[in-house]
């Protein structure tokens, strides 16, 4: 076989091995537990984390607001 030949062939092949994996992997099987899911679960898990690294966690920062108020009311008012 020709070498530019063989070449367009094999990219060719790669193309459609990678085009039918993803839709193997991306297609919706329902309800029903698919190989994307602990994948999926460990992108929610560190987005969670980093979110309360950023913004803290909504009892820490309620718990400073309060004393912040707490705060604030005792210099108003000695």
């Amino acid at each position: 076989m020709d070498p530019k030949t063989e070449k367009l062939v094999r990219r060719t092949t790669m193309l459609a091995t990678v085009t039918a994996s993803y839709f193997l992997l991306t297609a919706d099987y329902g309800p029903e537990p698919n190989i994307l899911d602990p994948i999926k679960k460990a992108i929610e898990s560190a987005e969670s984390s980093v979110k309360k690294f950023i913004f803290g966690s909504d009892k820490e920062s309620q718990g400073s607001e309060n004393v912040g108020d707490q705060s604030n009311s005792r210099k108003e008012h000695p």
